[in-house]
């Protein structure tokens, strides 16, 4: 007899166990049923527990790994049919598929812990903070685009048939983020087997993967570099310490290369970087030129001493770094004499205000000064350019898209990163 719509299929979540750990409730319902299914990975351990549990008769069964060829034969049968699965049925297993099949009314679920879950119990760290994705079927460019956003715990379901392990290590790589998380490999988790591994940075990856497993991702603090060591200019991202609260808002290398170009920094003279973030571009200015006196000045609370760490970090040495208002600092001439003119002026800040803040930036600029302004938007660009042209100042505009090579099962494809437009004025 066929499937009806008053028949209910019972799926049922295990672990490494089987179905020793099952409660007593779900092992009466296996033990009941007269059809079972399960993949082939469980089967040998369901039948060992049906001969340990000495049943007269058991269930018709049915081992596969294929959804479409497991859908077939439920809706050959009806009444007292149970699915067994691994993990949590409706956390990237079989669930999603029969849901598309059937209604919720005729599937009862029953999860065990799932593998993400797992994982972060062995690492001893909550999760409810956590993000996951899964390259299974995707590109690698959805771990890309994660990592943009900086999570502060990200879950990566691996595709083992697609570069696997090796490709989350090639994207945390060329996002620049190596040494901003700690790289956890998780593998068989709830086996006997299961192991549990941290993957250094610059390491080599283990040449004995187990298909069944995960990474998880946990940002950290980069640890603090050699100054000697970092290039001049264009440092990764990830060796710059960010805002908690706001991880991944910061200039990135590509842009802040072409910012130092526009600036053409004078081997002397002063420099103000307003809306300082991070404080990377302004910092990196002092390795090019470290005759210059920097201005930083940042709003956010703690953006002050973020950027005083950056430097320490950098082996530069700003001659001043404020938390506030640039514009109030400004009009209340909180400015010394020491700082003022700038020949340079990078504004990356001024939210609602970035005209007024423009203007004041303007009357202040020494002759033969520079402004540059990194926009986001064409009505920003709108509004600024009309300021800077009628205050006399030669105006230029560019556009930059980024693209970054990520890694593919075959090779490499590239993915945008968000456009910038940089306004330049100079005097």
């Amino acid at each position: 007899m066929a499937f009806s719509s008053n028949d209910v299929i019972h799926v049922i979540g295990t672990d490494a166990a089987g179905l020793e750990h099952l409660s007593p409730h779900l092992q009466e319902l296996v033990l009941s049923a007269a059809n079972l299914a399960a993949p082939r990975r469980l089967m040998e351990s369901v039948t060992t527990w049906f001969m340990d549990q000495k049943v007269s008769e058991l269930p018709e069964l049915k081992t596969t790994d294929k959804p479409e060829e497991l859908i077939r034969w439920l809706l050959e049968r009806h009444s007292n049919t149970v699915v067994l699965a691994s993990g949590d049925p409706l956390w990237f297993g079989i669930g999603r598929r029969l849901l598309q099949e059937f209604s919720a009314s005729q599937l009862h679920f029953y999860p065990a812990p799932s593998s993400m879950q797992l994982a972060f119990a062995r690492l001893g760290r909550p999760w409810q903070d956590a993000e996951w994705i899964s390259l299974h079927g995707r590109e690698p460019e959805v771990l890309a685009i994660a990592l943009q956003k900086r999570p502060s715990a990200l879950a990566v379901l691996t595709n083992p048939m697609e570069g696997g392990v090796e490709t989350v290590r090639r994207t945390l790589c060329s996002s620049g983020l190596e040494s901003s998380y700690q790289f956890w490999l998780a593998e068989n988790l709830g086996h006997a087997s299961e192991r549990l591994q941290q993957i250094k940075s610059g390491a080599s990856l283990p040449t004995d993967v187990h298909p069944l497993n995960l990474i998880v991702l946990l940002a950290c603090q980069p640890a603090p570099p050699d100054p000697k060591t970092l290039p001049l200019f264009g440092i990764d991202d990830g060796q710059f310490l960010q805002q908690r609260d706001r991880p991944g808002l910061m200039t990135k290398r590509e842009i802040r290369i072409q910012l130092l170009a526009d600036l053409d920094l004078p081997a002397r003279g002063i420099l103000w970087d307003l809306g300082a973030g991070t404080g990377s571009v302004g910092l990196e200015a002092l390795r090019l030129r470290p005759e210059l006196k920097l201005l930083s000045v940042e709003q956010r609370s703690g953006g002050a001493v973020l950027i005083k760490a950056n430097a320490e970090r950098l082996g530069v040495f700003p001659k001043a770094v404020v938390e506030g208002d640039a514009l109030n600092l400004m009009r209340r001439g909180n400015l010394t004499e020491e700082l003022c003119p700038p020949n340079r002026v990078l504004l990356g800040g001024g939210g609602q205000r970035r005209i007024e803040l423009l203007e004041a930036v303007l009357n202040h600029l020494s002759p033969a000064g520079r402004v540059v302004i990194p926009l986001a938007t064409l009505e920003a660009v709108a509004e600024l350019r009309q300021v800077m042209e009628g205050y006399g100042l030669s105006v230029q505009l560019r556009q930059h898209q980024i693209w970054r090579g990520q890694p593919l099962s075959d090779g490499s494809r590239l993915a945008p990163m968000n456009p910038v437009f940089i306004l330049r004025g100079q005097t």
